[in-house]
């Protein structure tokens, strides 16, 4: 079994509608439920909830238009209940916090809605629970912060905890072994299609409002992780064909103008054959070799200049390798050279960090601050970005 138990964030502020969701299914759980109570006269029939609270109930085969929502906020027993809140709670606080309360309460509505409508299609049976709406809550999540940590409880033989990336807990987890490969050896009377539903409505719902900029990000959502991919893969496929990602023209005409460079031919070489290290090991994720293999070549030539997400990417691990001399050079390099960059702003908050607290250079740290604090629309990276300009100015 496996129970996660943490996310390795927090939310950035107190999520109101999602404590105000999981405060009303639990008083109308408590107001609705009566335990399991067998029907006089009819055999084997056993009720659950309270006599008129089950018209309340989403009944497929003559469904009324309020019981797409109301069955959502309608639990079948205490197990049922927990289960559904704990995973509210868990993925939900950090959702809430992104989105704000009213789109956040719209999401979970929403997702309510769309999983009916998803288990009214395929099934006849009647259905109750929140689990359609926590999906798309979670769904939410995967592409919100799919890098981040979450801490699993197992139990088997014996009891520990693991770490897994969201990315791989939610999707091959809780999306394709809950309920696609679990459902093929289990009997229980569980709204799969409501579940994927679910998870579809609220990973598509995210990914338009990403992707059409009407939900601005980190950048380390999964939009933003497609996109970088797709940047490599046809990286691949141009560079195959003679393409140099530095120059922007072929490796032609870049060897012909090497002829009136001022190196000489062996550095040429050098500098040729770090480039292309460097494109082939960002390519395979290895950042930490691109970016020692991009501080060698600066050493040969300062005027190299990678391409915008290949330098982005090796300053980014200079800093987390706490090169913080090499990083800042790197993030000016990369704001000097790609100042249309859309997140411009967060580089500027990460420069101003790095002079502040490790270079000690508060006047530069002054400066990428008051200009990144301008253009900051997440609000947890604005606090950060106004605390260190008042250290600095105090």
């Amino acid at each position: 079994m496996l129970l996660p138990i943490r996310t390795s964030i927090r939310p950035e502020r107190t999520p109101y509608a999602n404590y105000a969701l999981i405060v009303a299914n639990i008083v109308i759980f408590f107001l609705t439920y009566i335990g399991q109570h067998r029907v006089p006269g009819v055999p084997g029939a056993v009720r659950f909830l309270r006599i008129g609270a089950e018209q309340f109930m989403l009944h497929p085969d003559q469904p009324r238009i309020w019981q797409f929502l109301t069955y959502a906020f309608l639990h079948g027993g205490l197990l049922h209940i927990f289960g559904n809140m704990y995973f509210l709670y868990l993925f939900g606080n950090n959702v809430n916090a992104k989105l704000g309360n009213l789109s956040y309460l719209c999401l979970y509505l929403g997702g309510a809605v769309f999983a009916g409508i998803g288990h009214a299609l395929l099934h006849a049976n009647p259905v109750l629970g929140a689990s359609g709406a926590v999906a798309a809550i979670t769904g939410a999540y995967l592409i919100l912060f799919p890098q981040t940590v979450i801490t699993v409880l197992y139990w088997f033989f014996f009891i520990g905890t693991l770490e897994i990336s969201a990315l791989y807990f939610i999707l091959f987890k809780l999306i394709v072994w809950d309920n696609i490969i679990e459902p093929k050896f289990s009997f229980d009377a569980v709204a799969y299609d409501a579940h994927l539903a679910g998870y579809l409505f609220g990973a598509g719902a995210i990914i338009i409002l990403v992707s059409t900029g009407l939900l601005t990000t980190s950048g380390f959502d999964l939009w933003t992780m497609i996109k970088q991919w797709n940047r490599r893969r046809r990286y691949r496929d141009t560079i195959a064909t003679g393409y140099d990602p530095y120059t922007g023209r072929s490796t032609k005409s870049v060897k012909a103008k090497q002829v009136e460079s001022h190196f000489d031919q062996q550095t040429l070489q050098e500098i040729n054959r770090l480039r292309t290290e460097i494109a082939q090991r960002i390519t395979q994720r290895n950042l930490s070799a691109a970016a020692h293999l991009y501080l060698q070549l600066i050493e040969i030539d300062n005027t190299q200049i990678p391409p915008q997400q290949y330098l982005l990417d090796i300053a980014n691990q200079l800093a987390s390798e706490s090169l913080h001399e090499q990083a800042a050079n790197a993030y000016e390099q990369f704001l000097a050279h790609y100042r249309t960059y859309g997140y411009v702003e967060q580089v500027q908050l990460m420069l101003g960090i790095i002079y502040s607290r490790y270079l000690d250079k508060p006047q530069l740290a002054i400066k990428h601050l008051q200009s990144a604090l301008n253009r900051l629309t997440d609000p947890g990276q604005k606090n950060m970005c106004r605390e260190e300009l008042n250290k600095l100015q105090s």
